[in-house]
């Protein structure tokens, strides 16, 4: 860069990754050119006692810091901005919505690599592809080569590029043959108009109807609700409709609730368009995360798969945005920056002037209420693709009924009728471990976590005490620790010991189990799909994870074991989640052109819930439940933020928040409820007392006022020096 003299009257606005509400002003590097300095760039700053990788935000001439006293940059990471001004205004509005730090906010938008300061390079994959003189060339030719003739006549065939990732097996054999100059690399070019690599299924009338709608929304801001029954054909309209959009030379962000979807979705994508594709997920390394950011951020790709975190990935040529599966719960980001991937992403298509489409066969009780007022157009597939038909559902009362480890014996009766026809059965409980507590029969001693107000589970398989909550974990004791001589004893159930008691019942048949202790080895989750879908398996049984877009089509019985359990929280959130569950669990029945069947175990047949659900559908449960909202102001019909508030001592926790009740009360803000101080649900976590304020307001606007008004005092309060405190706006949980 060129010197100027100008650059040390420069100042810096720079966004710095701490947990500070504000900007920080630091001095322009030596040698910097003004032209060169435009928001978006990366900076190295020095913080304190290290260095910081921050994002600059603008430039200025004054700062209302002596100059003396600022730090000056010490390098200008990148040459050009990684962020486009609309990607920035996104940050900003989501830092300003949520009240969160914008650093840390900026911080969220950019992959781990590039939050530590390693280049933005794309590392392009290598093509090669034969010259006119191998194109000439007969592989008969090559004779004293077996491998370099292989290779050859392989090139000849395809016709074209091939990727170096495809030749593997060949690296010695192809360095001849570009020696010999038969074969010449060929350096990837950008998105391509696209050619489908498999022809589109035939839509029926209501998803032609649907795939309509959103195109002819395409270059415009609009919302979509695609309401489908599960098997409606959902993944068919989002692939026909990005279809449309590759035409226009358009890229496509598609978000995802869970990593187990990302590898089914992203296969049946592959099969179906010849563009360049990339996924982001956890499971990643950071160098693969970083070259999937940069190949959108570039350009290079056309498709982005990811989850929570892929929102804020850069599209130049943005063109449609999908939510799959919007009512889940995953999109809500629950520690450091709070955000609701679904409510950003809206944001997002209409900062970007494009449309997106929401998904979910069960959509959220918010979605719904905004169709009623019509800012969301909704599409409907009512009925199963292809001759599929929605399973039946039966309520089987297992109250003072034998069980075996859960499981009735009516239910285990039609488990072997559904194995004695060759088909499959999926078997859902909600619970991972052998058992959620351990007790002893004789004194009564339970064991409990240390560190939180909560039962380790026992992992029987690695004979295990583990809390779910801190991940502490000790040795299953072989005596009371209390008494030392009473006889200890697994209490409630989870899904190794369901698994244990199947094993027992059904010697003969092959059991997969499906959850986070069994898919942490990776691409375990992806062979065990395939034995499913390759009918190895009799019987599934597994947590949530298998409630989400699996398509199983040999599955003709599905149970849920617990459904209890959802019915008496004191969460307002949690009926709308257990119903959401089970039509999401009750789908993966009868895929196929075989009919299904649901069994839910319950001791509560008559509850209102039920009743309703399974008489007259998810969309009759909706708009009761949110009549109840309604009545008694609850989200989507007000609007709510939670300070949640820990502490190694129970009384800071308390002398904070009752600092920040007399703030509010300072503000004089009577449109806004205050409940609270209280505990926490879980009083103690991880050695530390929880306690929590929930504020709530009819009107968005005056809650957000009082917000903006009322964190300059909490963060100069001296009490919250003594606390980690965090504010979650529009939260989904109360825990």
């Amino acid at each position: 860069m060129a010197n100027c003299d100008a650059s040390r009257k420069l100042i810096f606005k720079v966004a710095v990754p701490v947990p500070l509400d504000r900007l920080f002003d630091y001095l322009a590097p030596d040698g910097c050119h003004p032209a060169e300095l435009k928001p978006g760039i990366r900076v190295m700053v020095p913080f304190g006692k290290r260095c910081q990788v921050g994002v600059l935000l603008a430039v200025e001439h004054s700062s209302k810091i002596e100059s003396d006293r600022l730090k000056q940059v010490i390098e200008i990471l990148d040459a050009a901005p990684l962020l486009s001004e609309s990607d920035l205004r996104l940050l900003q509005w989501s830092s300003r919505y949520y009240h969160h730090p914008p650093g840390e906010v900026l911080a969220a938008a950019f992959p781990v690599a590039l939050r530590q300061g390693r280049p933005a390079l794309l590392q392009l994959p290598r093509f090669f592809s034969l010259s006119r003189q191998g194109q000439a060339t007969l592989p008969e030719q090559l004779r004293r080569s077996a491998k370099q003739q292989v290779l050859l006549a392989m090139l000849q065939t395809a016709g074209g590029a091939v990727p170096a990732s495809a030749l593997s097996d060949y690296k010695p054999a192809l360095k001849a043959l570009l020696a010999k100059g038969l074969v010449q690399e060929q350096a990837p070019g950008p998105v391509s108009l696209p050619q489908l690599a498999k022809a589109a299924l035939c839509a029926n009338p209501e998803q032609q109807a649907a795939i309509d709608a959103v195109i002819a929304n395409l270059g415009r801001f609009a919302v979509s609700l695609l309401e489908g029954v599960t098997g409606s054909g959902k993944t068919e309209v989002y692939m026909q409709i990005i279809a449309r959009v590759l035409e226009q030379g358009k890229q496509v962000l598609v978000l995802l609730p869970e990593i187990s979807l990302t590898p089914q979705l992203e296969q049946r994508f592959l099969q179906r368009f010849a563009v360049n594709m990339v996924s982001t997920h956890s499971k990643l390394t950071d160098n693969q995360r970083l070259q999937a950011w940069l190949s959108m951020q570039q350009g290079y790709a056309a498709i982005m798969l990811g989850t929570r975190s892929a929102l804020f990935t850069p599209m130049p040529r943005p063109g449609l945005i999908i939510l799959d599966e919007e009512h889940d719960s995953s999109f809500k980001q629950q520690e450091g920056f709070r955000f609701s991937a679904r409510d950003v992403a809206i944001a997002r298509a209409k900062g970007l002037g494009i449309p997106i489409l929401l998904g979910s066969a069960t959509p959220s009780l918010e979605s719904m209420a905004n169709v009623v007022q019509r800012r969301y157009q909704l599409l409907h597939l009512p009925n199963r693709a292809g001759n599929a038909t929605t399973p039946s559902f039966q309520l089987l009362d297992i109250r003072n009924k034998k069980m075996q480890a859960g499981l009735s014996e009516p239910l285990l009766a039609e488990i072997h009728a559904t194995l004695a026809k060759n088909q499959q059965a999926l078997i859902f409980l909600n619970r991972r471990g052998y058992a959620p507590v351990q007790i002893c029969h004789g004194c009564g001693w339970v064991s409990r976590c240390r560190r939180c107000d909560a039962n380790l589970v026992i992992h029987a398989a690695e004979r295990l005490l583990r809390c779910h909550h801190c991940s502490s974990e000790q040795v299953l004791p072989k005596q009371c620790p209390a008494c030392k001589t009473g006889e200890l004893q697994a209490l409630g159930l989870g899904t190794e010991r369901i698994e244990q008691t199947l094993e027992a019942v059904f010697p003969d048949k092959v059991i997969v189990r499906l959850d986070r202790d069994t898919t942490q080895r990776k691409g375990s989750l992806e062979d065990y799909l395939e034995q499913i879908h390759a009918g190895r398996v009799d019987i599934i049984l597994g947590t949530q994870m298998v409630a989400k877009g699996h398509h199983f089509p040999r599955v003709t019985l599905v149970a849920i074991l617990d459904i209890d359990s959802g019915l008496f929280s004191i969460d307002y959130h949690s009926s709308e989640k257990l119903a959401q569950l089970i039509v999401q669990v009750a789908g993966r029945a009868g895929r196929a052109d075989q009919p299904g069947k649901v069994i839910l175990q319950t001791r509560h047949p008559q509850h209102p819930l039920l009743d309703i659900l399974l008489s007259k559908g998810y969309r009759a449960f909706a708009q009761s439940a949110l009549s109840e909202r309604r009545q008694a102001g609850l989200p989507p019909f007000g609007h709510q933020a939670l300070f949640r508030v820990q502490a190694a001592i129970a009384e800071e926790p308390q002398r904070f928040l009752q600092a920040v009740c007399q703030a509010i009360g300072e503000l004089n803000s009577d449109k806004v409820q205050v409940f609270g101080p209280v505990t926490a649900p879980m009083a103690r976590r991880a050695g530390l007392f929880r306690y929590q304020l929930l504020l709530q307001s009819p009107q968005r606007k005056e809650l957000h006022q009082l917000l903006d008004n009322l964190l300059p005092a909490i963060y100069a309060l001296k009490e919250a020096k003594k606390v980690r405190w965090s504010l979650d706006v529009d939260p989904v949980d109360l825990y």
